[in-house]
């Protein structure tokens, strides 16, 4: 089953923590491929949300591929192979080091301070 936490404190929009916890788990394997997510109001209504915001989740779900939706039926988890799976965890992780590669730079960070950090906190 799915779990979704929300933070109020990020600064990540509510959505975007929704689709990193969703994708996390379906790269990681803990929601099956076929699997039936919940249905957007259930989910708006357990977290305490905006249907609208669950919807747009859902949606960049769907848009890269995490997920698909039957019309009348819901959203499922998409059938993913190893090779699919394996190519998207690497996507995920282009698209945010890039961004955080680029924030650290603009701190004045090298690459050595850079890898020294992410070596002491991956090692936490």
């Amino acid at each position: 089953m799915m779990d979704i936490v929300i933070s109020g404190a990020s600064d990540k929009p509510i959505y975007q923590q929704i689709f990193d916890q969703v994708s996390g788990q379906i790269v990681r394997g803990e929601l099956a491929s076929g699997a039936m997510l919940p249905p957007i109001r259930t989910v708006a209504k357990e977290l305490r949300i905006s249907v609208i915001t669950i919807k747009k989740a859902w949606e960049a779900l769907e848009h890269r591929g995490f997920i698909y939706t039957m019309v009348g039926r819901g959203c499922f988890v998409a059938d993913l192979s190893a090779g699919d799976i394996e190519s998207k965890r690497s996507a995920l992780l282009e698209e945010k080091m890039e961004k955080d590669i680029e924030y650290y730079k603009s701190l004045g960070l090298s690459l050595a301070e850079i890898i020294g950090a992410v070596e002491k906190y991956y090692g936490e």
